[in-house]
Protein backbone atom coordinates (compact mmCIF):
# COMPACT_ATOMS: atom_id res chain seq x y z
CA UNK A 1 0.00 0.00 0.00
CA UNK A 2 2.68 2.55 0.78
CA UNK A 3 4.33 1.62 -2.13
CA UNK A 4 1.31 2.59 -4.38
CA UNK A 5 1.21 5.57 -2.08
CA UNK A 6 4.78 6.68 -2.52
CA UNK A 7 4.59 6.13 -6.40
CA UNK A 8 1.11 8.19 -6.81
CA UNK A 9 3.29 10.70 -5.10
CA UNK A 10 6.43 10.80 -7.14
CA UNK A 11 4.16 10.57 -10.47
CA UNK A 12 2.23 13.78 -8.99
CA UNK A 13 5.27 15.31 -8.33
CA UNK A 14 6.88 14.98 -11.62
CA UNK A 15 3.68 16.29 -13.36
CA UNK A 16 3.81 19.11 -11.07
CA UNK A 17 7.38 19.63 -12.08
CA UNK A 18 6.59 19.82 -15.32
CA UNK A 19 3.51 21.71 -15.24
CA UNK A 20 5.59 24.58 -13.30
CA UNK A 21 8.23 24.27 -15.86
CA UNK A 22 5.57 24.65 -18.39
CA UNK A 23 3.81 27.62 -16.85
CA UNK A 24 7.57 29.58 -16.36
CA UNK A 25 8.72 28.43 -19.87
CA UNK A 26 5.77 30.12 -21.35
CA UNK A 27 6.12 32.91 -19.19
CA UNK A 28 9.20 33.73 -20.99
CA UNK A 29 8.00 33.90 -24.02
CA UNK A 30 5.10 35.60 -23.39
CA UNK A 31 7.90 38.71 -21.59
CA UNK A 32 10.15 39.17 -24.75
CA UNK A 33 7.08 38.30 -27.48
CA UNK A 34 5.73 41.35 -29.45
CA UNK A 35 2.93 42.76 -27.37
CA UNK A 36 -1.18 43.50 -28.33
CA UNK A 37 -1.05 47.05 -29.20
CA UNK A 38 -2.26 48.06 -32.18
CA UNK A 39 -1.49 51.86 -31.74
CA UNK A 40 0.84 53.68 -30.02
CA UNK A 41 -0.25 55.17 -26.65
CA UNK A 42 1.11 58.15 -24.39
CA UNK A 43 1.54 56.45 -20.86
CA UNK A 44 1.67 58.05 -17.68
CA UNK A 45 3.90 57.03 -14.52
CA UNK A 46 3.08 58.90 -11.76
CA UNK A 47 4.51 59.23 -8.34
CA UNK A 48 5.01 56.53 -5.72
CA UNK A 49 3.61 53.96 -8.49
CA UNK A 50 4.31 50.71 -8.54
CA UNK A 51 5.02 48.08 -10.80
CA UNK A 52 1.86 46.04 -9.86
CA UNK A 53 -0.48 49.07 -10.47
CA UNK A 54 1.54 49.82 -13.58
CA UNK A 55 1.20 46.80 -15.22
CA UNK A 56 -2.67 46.80 -14.09
CA UNK A 57 -2.97 49.47 -16.35
CA UNK A 58 -0.96 48.37 -19.27
CA UNK A 59 -3.29 45.59 -19.37
CA UNK A 60 -6.60 47.71 -19.31
CA UNK A 61 -5.36 49.76 -22.32
CA UNK A 62 -4.02 46.67 -24.35
CA UNK A 63 -0.51 47.24 -24.38
CA UNK A 64 0.31 44.39 -22.66
CA UNK A 65 -1.13 40.63 -22.27
CA UNK A 66 -0.90 39.77 -18.80
CA UNK A 67 -0.55 42.06 -15.85
CA UNK A 68 0.88 39.20 -13.97
CA UNK A 69 3.71 38.45 -16.23
CA UNK A 70 4.86 41.92 -16.46
CA UNK A 71 5.34 42.27 -13.20
CA UNK A 72 7.33 38.73 -12.49
CA UNK A 73 9.46 39.55 -15.38
CA UNK A 74 10.20 43.24 -13.75
CA UNK A 75 10.60 41.42 -10.42
CA UNK A 76 13.02 38.95 -11.69
CA UNK A 77 14.99 41.24 -13.73
CA UNK A 78 15.97 43.42 -10.66
CA UNK A 79 13.82 46.01 -12.41
CA UNK A 80 10.19 46.44 -10.39
CA UNK A 81 11.75 49.50 -8.20
CA UNK A 82 13.23 51.35 -10.85
CA UNK A 83 9.93 52.88 -12.07
CA UNK A 84 10.52 56.38 -13.40
CA UNK A 85 7.57 59.31 -13.02
CA UNK A 86 7.15 60.91 -16.72
CA UNK A 87 4.67 60.04 -19.67
CA UNK A 88 5.87 57.87 -22.48
CA UNK A 89 5.05 57.02 -25.38
CA UNK A 90 4.76 53.19 -25.87
CA UNK A 91 4.87 51.93 -29.57
CA UNK A 92 2.79 48.84 -31.16
CA UNK A 93 3.64 45.22 -30.35
CA UNK A 94 6.23 46.52 -27.92
CA UNK A 95 6.48 43.47 -25.62
CA UNK A 96 6.17 43.27 -21.68
CA UNK A 97 10.67 43.30 -21.65
CA UNK A 98 10.64 46.86 -24.32
CA UNK A 99 7.86 48.30 -22.05
CA UNK A 100 9.54 47.84 -18.58
CA UNK A 101 12.54 49.06 -19.84
CA UNK A 102 10.82 52.12 -21.41
CA UNK A 103 9.63 52.99 -17.78
CA UNK A 104 12.42 51.97 -16.24
CA UNK A 105 15.70 53.78 -17.72
CA UNK A 106 15.91 56.71 -18.58
CA UNK A 107 13.20 58.70 -16.77
CA UNK A 108 12.96 61.10 -19.79
CA UNK A 109 9.13 61.54 -21.06
CA UNK A 110 8.82 61.08 -24.69
CA UNK A 111 4.90 62.19 -24.70
CA UNK A 112 2.40 64.07 -22.91
CA UNK A 113 3.15 68.07 -21.83
CA UNK A 114 6.04 69.25 -19.93
CA UNK A 115 7.51 72.57 -18.43
CA UNK A 116 11.22 73.40 -18.41
CA UNK A 117 13.01 76.52 -16.94
CA UNK A 118 16.18 77.07 -18.24
CA UNK A 119 18.24 79.08 -16.65
CA UNK A 120 20.94 80.25 -19.11
CA UNK A 121 24.23 82.56 -19.18
CA UNK A 122 22.31 85.22 -21.17
CA UNK A 123 19.06 84.82 -19.57
CA UNK A 124 16.17 82.54 -18.63
CA UNK A 125 12.93 81.09 -20.22
CA UNK A 126 9.86 79.18 -19.43
CA UNK A 127 9.07 76.36 -21.93
CA UNK A 128 6.07 74.36 -22.03
CA UNK A 129 6.16 71.65 -25.19
CA UNK A 130 3.29 68.62 -25.55
CA UNK A 131 4.30 65.82 -27.84
CA UNK A 132 2.94 65.98 -31.46
CA UNK A 133 1.89 62.77 -33.07
CA UNK A 134 2.05 64.19 -36.49
CA UNK A 135 6.28 64.44 -36.09
CA UNK A 136 6.66 62.19 -33.17
CA UNK A 137 8.06 64.24 -30.98
CA UNK A 138 8.00 67.41 -29.06
CA UNK A 139 6.51 70.48 -30.03
CA UNK A 140 7.73 73.88 -28.39
CA UNK A 141 3.78 75.11 -27.30
CA UNK A 142 4.83 78.35 -25.95
CA UNK A 143 7.54 80.66 -24.19
CA UNK A 144 8.12 83.40 -22.20
CA UNK A 145 10.81 84.91 -19.70
CA UNK A 146 9.40 84.56 -16.17
CA UNK A 147 10.99 87.87 -14.60
CA UNK A 148 9.01 89.94 -17.53
CA UNK A 149 6.25 88.27 -19.02
CA UNK A 150 3.80 88.01 -20.27
CA UNK A 151 2.80 84.62 -19.28
CA UNK A 152 0.77 82.34 -22.29
CA UNK A 153 -2.55 81.73 -22.04
CA UNK A 154 -1.80 78.04 -23.17
CA UNK A 155 0.82 77.89 -20.42
CA UNK A 156 -1.83 79.34 -17.63
CA UNK A 157 -3.89 76.42 -18.69
CA UNK A 158 -1.27 73.42 -19.00
CA UNK A 159 -0.34 74.28 -15.81
CA UNK A 160 -4.17 73.13 -14.07
CA UNK A 161 -2.65 69.78 -16.01
CA UNK A 162 -2.00 67.61 -12.92
CA UNK A 163 -0.21 65.22 -15.24
CA UNK A 164 2.33 68.17 -16.58
CA UNK A 165 6.11 67.40 -15.47
CA UNK A 166 8.10 70.02 -14.61
CA UNK A 167 11.53 70.44 -14.63
CA UNK A 168 14.34 72.99 -13.48
CA UNK A 169 17.69 73.05 -16.02
CA UNK A 170 20.89 74.90 -15.08
CA UNK A 171 23.59 76.12 -18.29
CA UNK A 172 27.07 76.00 -17.32
CA UNK A 173 28.42 79.08 -16.20
CA UNK A 174 25.28 80.56 -14.79
CA UNK A 175 26.04 82.64 -11.54
CA UNK A 176 24.48 81.82 -8.43
CA UNK A 177 22.92 85.09 -8.30
CA UNK A 178 21.53 84.30 -11.76
CA UNK A 179 19.78 81.27 -10.46
CA UNK A 180 18.53 82.77 -7.17
CA UNK A 181 16.70 85.52 -9.01
CA UNK A 182 15.00 83.18 -11.77
CA UNK A 183 14.05 80.49 -9.27
CA UNK A 184 12.31 83.74 -6.88
CA UNK A 185 10.22 84.42 -10.11
CA UNK A 186 9.21 81.07 -10.82
CA UNK A 187 5.80 80.80 -10.02
CA UNK A 188 5.22 77.28 -10.13
CA UNK A 189 8.18 76.81 -7.20
CA UNK A 190 7.47 77.65 -3.37
CA UNK A 191 9.36 79.28 -0.60
CA UNK A 192 11.74 81.51 0.06
CA UNK A 193 15.77 81.96 -0.53
CA UNK A 194 17.01 84.32 1.85
CA UNK A 195 20.65 84.10 0.75
CA UNK A 196 22.68 83.58 -2.88
CA UNK A 197 25.14 80.35 -2.39
CA UNK A 198 28.36 80.80 -3.38
CA UNK A 199 29.57 81.28 -6.45
CA UNK A 200 30.52 77.74 -8.01
CA UNK A 201 28.22 75.98 -5.51
CA UNK A 202 25.78 74.78 -7.90
CA UNK A 203 25.97 72.01 -10.24
CA UNK A 204 24.83 72.53 -14.02
CA UNK A 205 22.21 69.95 -15.12
CA UNK A 206 18.37 69.30 -15.13
CA UNK A 207 16.26 68.77 -12.16
CA UNK A 208 12.93 67.21 -11.78
CA UNK A 209 10.88 68.97 -9.54
CA UNK A 210 6.76 68.96 -8.59
CA UNK A 211 4.60 71.53 -8.72
CA UNK A 212 5.07 74.08 -5.58
CA UNK A 213 8.20 72.13 -4.94
CA UNK A 214 10.24 73.95 -2.44
CA UNK A 215 13.27 76.61 -3.60
CA UNK A 216 15.56 75.96 -0.77
CA UNK A 217 15.39 72.50 -1.32
CA UNK A 218 16.30 72.53 -5.03
CA UNK A 219 19.08 74.84 -4.27
CA UNK A 220 20.45 72.40 -1.84
CA UNK A 221 20.12 69.67 -4.10
CA UNK A 222 22.09 71.52 -6.73
CA UNK A 223 24.73 72.53 -3.76
CA UNK A 224 24.47 68.87 -2.77
CA UNK A 225 25.28 67.44 -6.83
CA UNK A 226 28.42 70.41 -7.12
CA UNK A 227 29.89 69.19 -3.92
CA UNK A 228 29.41 65.19 -4.70
CA UNK A 229 31.14 66.18 -8.45
CA UNK A 230 33.94 68.40 -7.04
CA UNK A 231 35.04 65.79 -4.28
CA UNK A 232 35.02 62.80 -6.94
CA UNK A 233 36.78 64.45 -9.79
CA UNK A 234 39.12 65.94 -7.03
CA UNK A 235 39.97 62.11 -5.64
CA UNK A 236 40.92 61.28 -9.42
CA UNK A 237 43.04 64.54 -9.82
CA UNK A 238 46.08 64.66 -11.80
CA UNK A 239 49.24 64.51 -9.76
CA UNK A 240 51.43 68.03 -9.56
CA UNK A 241 48.70 70.30 -9.75
CA UNK A 242 48.89 73.76 -8.19
CA UNK A 243 46.07 73.84 -6.09
CA UNK A 244 46.32 74.31 -2.64
CA UNK A 245 42.55 73.23 -1.69
CA UNK A 246 39.59 71.58 -4.05
CA UNK A 247 37.86 75.39 -3.92
CA UNK A 248 40.85 76.77 -5.95
CA UNK A 249 40.14 74.07 -8.52
CA UNK A 250 36.77 75.02 -8.76
CA UNK A 251 38.17 78.90 -9.23
CA UNK A 252 39.90 77.57 -12.37
CA UNK A 253 37.25 75.09 -13.88
CA UNK A 254 34.70 78.56 -14.05
CA UNK A 255 37.53 80.15 -15.65
CA UNK A 256 37.85 77.05 -18.31
CA UNK A 257 34.49 77.22 -18.68
CA UNK A 258 34.07 80.76 -19.56
CA UNK A 259 36.51 80.95 -21.80
CA UNK A 260 35.26 78.45 -24.19
CA UNK A 261 32.13 76.87 -25.55
CA UNK A 262 34.17 74.16 -27.18
CA UNK A 263 34.50 71.10 -25.30
CA UNK A 264 37.39 69.59 -26.98
CA UNK A 265 39.56 73.03 -25.85
CA UNK A 266 38.54 72.77 -22.05
CA UNK A 267 41.49 70.75 -20.73
CA UNK A 268 44.14 72.66 -23.61
CA UNK A 269 42.01 76.07 -22.04
CA UNK A 270 43.38 75.33 -18.84
CA UNK A 271 46.87 73.76 -19.84
CA UNK A 272 46.96 77.42 -20.84
CA UNK A 273 46.61 79.29 -17.19
CA UNK A 274 48.53 76.88 -15.50
CA UNK A 275 51.44 77.06 -17.42
CA UNK A 276 51.00 81.03 -16.31
CA UNK A 277 51.09 80.22 -13.17
CA UNK A 278 53.80 78.11 -12.97
CA UNK A 279 55.95 80.65 -15.26
CA UNK A 280 54.79 83.57 -12.75
CA UNK A 281 52.82 85.00 -15.03
CA UNK A 282 49.14 86.59 -14.47
CA UNK A 283 46.25 84.82 -15.71
CA UNK A 284 44.86 88.24 -18.09
CA UNK A 285 41.25 86.65 -18.35
CA UNK A 286 38.57 89.08 -19.05
CA UNK A 287 35.77 87.14 -17.80
CA UNK A 288 37.40 87.76 -14.52
CA UNK A 289 37.53 91.26 -14.81
CA UNK A 290 33.73 91.22 -15.82
CA UNK A 291 32.64 89.53 -13.27
CA UNK A 292 34.56 91.87 -10.94
CA UNK A 293 32.07 94.82 -12.80
CA UNK A 294 29.28 92.87 -12.49
CA UNK A 295 29.53 90.81 -9.19
CA UNK A 296 27.86 87.83 -11.38
CA UNK A 297 24.33 90.21 -11.05
CA UNK A 298 23.85 89.62 -14.93
CA UNK A 299 25.23 89.97 -18.18
CA UNK A 300 27.87 92.96 -18.90
CA UNK A 301 26.40 93.51 -22.46
CA UNK A 302 29.49 95.67 -23.71
CA UNK A 303 33.00 95.55 -23.70
CA UNK A 304 35.05 95.80 -21.18
CA UNK A 305 36.57 99.83 -20.46
CA UNK A 306 40.25 100.28 -20.31
CA UNK A 307 40.00 101.81 -16.81
CA UNK A 308 37.98 98.59 -16.10
CA UNK A 309 41.39 96.37 -16.70
CA UNK A 310 43.20 98.63 -14.92
CA UNK A 311 40.80 99.08 -12.05
CA UNK A 312 42.04 96.44 -8.96
CA UNK A 313 39.39 94.07 -7.36
CA UNK A 314 39.73 90.77 -5.99
CA UNK A 315 39.00 89.24 -9.65
CA UNK A 316 41.05 91.31 -12.07
CA UNK A 317 43.86 88.45 -12.84
CA UNK A 318 45.07 91.70 -15.31
CA UNK A 319 46.26 93.24 -11.79
CA UNK A 320 45.89 90.27 -8.82
CA UNK A 321 48.81 87.67 -9.04
CA UNK A 322 47.58 84.23 -9.48
CA UNK A 323 43.78 83.02 -8.53
CA UNK A 324 41.20 85.30 -8.36
CA UNK A 325 39.36 84.82 -5.10
CA UNK A 326 36.44 82.99 -5.85
CA UNK A 327 34.92 81.04 -8.68
CA UNK A 328 33.57 83.29 -11.47
CA UNK A 329 30.06 81.17 -12.35
CA UNK A 330 28.90 77.62 -11.57
CA UNK A 331 31.02 75.58 -13.60
CA UNK A 332 30.09 71.80 -15.27
CA UNK A 333 31.54 68.74 -14.47
CA UNK A 334 33.36 68.90 -17.74
CA UNK A 335 35.05 72.39 -16.96
CA UNK A 336 36.18 70.53 -13.31
CA UNK A 337 37.15 67.61 -15.24
CA UNK A 338 39.81 70.07 -17.64
CA UNK A 339 41.18 72.13 -14.24
CA UNK A 340 41.77 68.45 -12.47
CA UNK A 341 43.06 66.82 -16.03
CA UNK A 342 44.60 69.41 -18.45
CA UNK A 343 46.36 68.90 -21.73
CA UNK A 344 50.27 68.86 -21.06
CA UNK A 345 51.02 71.92 -23.05
CA UNK A 346 53.41 74.20 -23.45
CA UNK A 347 51.04 76.77 -24.55
CA UNK A 348 50.81 80.40 -22.43
CA UNK A 349 48.59 81.97 -25.13
CA UNK A 350 45.33 81.44 -27.26
CA UNK A 351 43.17 84.11 -29.48
CA UNK A 352 39.56 83.56 -31.11
CA UNK A 353 39.93 81.42 -34.48
CA UNK A 354 36.97 82.47 -36.13
CA UNK A 355 35.03 79.68 -35.92
CA UNK A 356 33.96 79.66 -32.49
CA UNK A 357 37.18 77.60 -31.35
CA UNK A 358 41.07 79.07 -30.71
CA UNK A 359 44.65 79.42 -31.78
CA UNK A 360 46.95 78.37 -29.37
CA UNK A 361 50.71 79.42 -28.82
CA UNK A 362 53.56 79.10 -26.93
CA UNK A 363 55.23 82.28 -27.46
CA UNK A 364 54.44 86.01 -28.03
CA UNK A 365 55.35 85.91 -31.64
CA UNK A 366 53.27 82.99 -32.35
CA UNK A 367 50.43 83.95 -30.69
CA UNK A 368 50.52 87.64 -32.36
CA UNK A 369 51.02 86.02 -35.59
CA UNK A 370 47.12 84.20 -34.59
CA UNK A 371 45.43 87.59 -33.23
CA UNK A 372 46.58 89.35 -37.09
CA UNK A 373 44.73 86.07 -38.58
CA UNK A 374 41.99 86.69 -36.54
CA UNK A 375 41.72 90.62 -37.13
CA UNK A 376 42.14 90.03 -40.66
CA UNK A 377 39.32 87.52 -40.88
CA UNK A 378 37.16 90.57 -38.70
CA UNK A 379 38.08 93.20 -41.37
CA UNK A 380 36.92 90.80 -44.06
CA UNK A 381 33.55 89.17 -42.99
CA UNK A 382 32.78 90.02 -39.69
CA UNK A 383 31.44 86.75 -38.42
CA UNK A 384 34.35 86.12 -36.18
CA UNK A 385 33.56 84.95 -32.70
CA UNK A 386 35.21 84.39 -29.40
CA UNK A 387 38.10 85.94 -27.21
CA UNK A 388 41.63 85.13 -26.49
CA UNK A 389 44.29 85.66 -24.21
Amino acid sequence: MWRAVASNALTLFIVLFVLVAGIIAWGQRSYVAPGPLAQTICFKVGKGATMSAVSAALQQQGAVSDARVMRIGAEYTGKSGLLKFGSYLVAPRSSMQDVVALLTTSGQSTCGQDVNLRIGVAGAEVVLRAYDASVDGYAEVAKFDPAVGPVPQAYIDAATDADLRWRVTLAEGVTSWQVVETLKAADFLSGDLKAVPLEGALAPGSYEVEKGFDRKALVDEMQADQAATLAELWAKRADGLPYASPEEAMIMASIVEKETGVASERAKVASVFLNRLAQGMRLQTDPTVIYGVTKGQGVLGRGLRVSELKKETPWNTYIIAGLPVTPICNPGRDAIEAALHPDATDYVYFVADGTGGHAFAANLADHNKNVAKYRALQATDGTATGTGN
